[in-house]
């Protein structure tokens, strides 16, 4: 991905808003982005998951995100649990 996030960040690093759809090189960059705080192989629970969105973003409804990782399957969901797509949840 070659986008950058930094106009979508604040000075901690922190999400601080969606881009229009017409943007949409830099919704996924951002999805790549925050798929990478969630470790391969480790099952979220939606509180868990929540607080680490809540965490690294500004967004007043991080949801917003949460909807985003799972439709774009970065995130998968199962059981009320998430983990990342793009690997096996242990156990």
């Amino acid at each position: 991905m070659t986008k950058s996030i930094a106009a979508f960040q604040d000075e901690h690093g922190r999400i601080t808003g969606w881009p229009s759809d017409r943007r949409r090189a830099h919704q996924l960059a951002i999805l790549d982005h925050l798929t990478g705080l969630f470790e391969p192989g480790r099952r979220y629970s939606e509180a868990e998951v929540e607080t680490i969105l809540r965490d690294h973003s500004t967004l007043e409804e991080p949801g917003v995100l949460l909807a985003e990782l799972v439709d774009g399957d970065y995130l998968a969901t199962g059981d009320g649990t998430y983990w990342r797509a793009d690997s096996r949840p242990n156990g």
